[in-house]
């Protein structure tokens, strides 16, 4: 993050961070520097750094820096996908033999790169409760060289302390991830409570509009953050310079997408907790949700993201999903529009028979910013 930007709140910067006027042509917004290569001003000289764009992109450029500022860190890096930058971090943390702990409850995708995919590298990976620090402590071995962490957890919303799991996980020599797609920086920063590594989907409430994919890593280590750009550039999977450009425009409203978000997620939850035909609700803004207290000391607010349990089982479950009209039936999450799913048959699919598996009578909720009281009303008739 820029001196420029570090006395500014956070709406600020993430409306200016990375969005310089153009000096050609005065343009408030950056342009989309559809381009692959660079004229060089003789060999080796480079103009501003930028020789192809796999290596580096000024669109690409505006959005790392924005990304940096949001989270506080000091290097943004973005990706294809989420995933594409979950490896790249995996793959420069990780050598054949490392051992990592990962949460029992996280994204299918993510559960999936481990047990599928780097774990065939010789990688091996061990399941604990993170919101219990004491579980990870016990979890970790000789050769951990990372925890990994989501909070709130995807998808039944549990919680982290950051904090205490990042001194955990330094008094083993390991770094700290935290996923923080969910709460995103607006409502929780992962670095100023001691991570080591910020994960994003940008897919999610970043991009915001359900138009665009895309992943980020932000560091504080100038050391880590360089590591992780040589990845990034030999291994390639790199954010192109108009899904940079819609992640960029994104983050403008961020804050006051998070706010709708957010206001309308507590007024689901609380119906929910009160209706007949739920047998459990999944929501940190909750008094009784186990993870409350320290969610509301390391987050501003609660997010967008309900996670219920009804009576009658998957089938029942199921029912809700295709009953609902206003929540759109559909995978992903962080749009301005709602999303209902089944998270044991879409997006958790790929965990089931291991210890990530979820509830088979969960549906996850991603609660957009309309009315809520069409939200409301939609939810009620799903149920029945």
């Amino acid at each position: 993050m820029s001196d420029r930007h570090m006395s500014q709140h956070f709406e600020t910067r993430a409306i200016h961070a990375g969005n310089t006027a153009d000096p050609l042509t005065g343009a408030v917004v950056p342009p989309i520097y559809q381009v692959s290569t660079y004229k060089q001003d003789g060999v080796g000289g480079l103009r501003g750094g930028y020789e192809y764009s796999r290596s580096a992109n000024p669109t690409r450029t505006a959005l790392e820096e924005n990304l940096a500022a949001l989270e506080g860190g000091r290097r943004g890096l973005a990706f294809a996908s989420g995933l594409a930058a979950e490896d790249c971090l995996l793959r420069t943390l990780l050598a054949p033999g490392d051992h990592v702990v990962i949460p029992n409850d996280a994204y299918g995708g993510t559960f999936r790169l481990f047990a599928k995919v780097v774990s065939r590298w010789g990688v091996e990976w061990s399941v604990a409760n993170t919101s219990d620090p004491a579980a990870v402590r016990d979890a970790i071995t000789p050769r951990t060289k990372a925890v990994w962490v989501e909070t709130p957890s995807n998808p039944l919303l549990g919680i982290t302390d950051i904090a205490a799991l990042a001194q955990v996980a330094r008094d083993a020599g390991a770094k700290l991830v935290v996923d923080n797609t969910f709460a995103t920086p607006y409502l929780q920063q992962p670095l100023s409570l001691g991570a080591d590594v910020v994960v994003h989907s940008l897919t999610k409430y970043m991009g915001g509009h359900s138009d665009v994919v895309g992943g980020a890593l932000i560091v504080n280590d100038a050391g880590l953050g360089d590591e992780l750009a040589y990845h990034q550039n030999a291994m390639g999977a790199v954010a192109g310079p108009f899904d940079s450009w819609l992640v960029l425009r994104g983050t403008k409203t961020l804050a006051v997408r998070m706010d709708r978000h957010s206001a309308n997620a507590v007024k689901v939850a609380d119906m929910l907790s009160r209706h007949a035909r739920v047998t459990r609700v999944l929501y940190p803004g909750l008094p009784e949700h186990p993870g409350h207290e320290i969610a509301a000391k390391q987050m501003k607010a609660f997010g967008g993201m309900v996670s219920f349990q009804v009576e009658g089982g998957e089938e029942a479950a199921v029912e809700v999903c295709n009953r609902a009209k206003v929540f759109t039936l559909g995978e992903s999450l962080g749009g301005v529009e709602s999303l209902i799913e089944h998270p044991g048959r879409m997006t958790h699919a790929s965990a089931a028979g291991s210890a990530l598996e979820v509830p088979a009578d969960l549906v996850r909720l991603s609660v957009g910013i309309e009315n809520v009281d069409d939200l409301l009303e939609d939810l009620q008739q799903a149920l029945g």
